[in-house]
C-alpha cells in the first residue's frame, strides 16, 4: 500500500511507533537487545515513546526524559543503529509521506548519531 497522508497526530506517532517496535522486537540482531532491556515492561515504554515523538515532531512539551541514559548501558554498536535506522526508516516509509515523516526520518538519523557520539566517548574515557 502507497501512503497518502503525512503524520498529523498522536493516533499517527502510535501507529509508527507500535509498527516500528513490533517490527524491533522480532529483528533477529537488535531484537534480544531490546527484548533483555525491556523485558515485560513494553506497555510503559510505548507511552514514553509517543509523548518523545510527539514533543520531537509537533513540539508539545509532554516528554520531559533523558532518553541516552539507559541506552549507554546497552551493548549496541554501529551495526545495531543501522540496523536500528533501517527498519526506522522503512516503517515511516511504509506508513507516510509529508514533511512530518521527513522530520521523524531526519530526527531517528540525528538521534542515532548523538548516541553513537556519546557511547563512543564513555567507552573510550572508561577504556583510559
Amino acid at each position: 500500500m502507497i501512503p497518502t497522508k503525512d503524520i498529523e497526530n498522536i493516533d499517527d506517532i502510535k501507529k509508527m511507533v507500535n509498527m516500528f517496535y513490533g517490527k524491533v522486537r522480532k529483528d533477529n540482531l537488535i531484537g534480544p537487545i531490546f527484548n533483555n532491556a525491556i523485558q515485560d515492561h513494553w506497555n510503559e515504554h510505548l507511552e514514553k515513546l509517543y509523548l518523545f515523538w510527539q514533543s520531537r515532531l509537533f513540539g508539545d512539551p509532554v516528554y520531559d526524559g533523558f532518553p541516552f541514559p539507559p541506552h549507554a548501558k546497552l551493548p549496541i554498536n554501529k551495526e545495531h543503529f543501522d540496523r536500528w535506522l533501517t527498519l526506522f526508516t522503512e516503517t515511516v516509509d511504509n506508513l507516510f509521506i509529508g514533511s512530518v515523516a521527513d522530520e521523524a526520518k531526519n530526527r531517528a538519523y540525528k538521534i542515532a548519531d548523538v548516541f553513537q557520539d556519546k557511547l563512543a566517548y564513555i567507552r573510550n574515557k572508561s577504556n583510559k
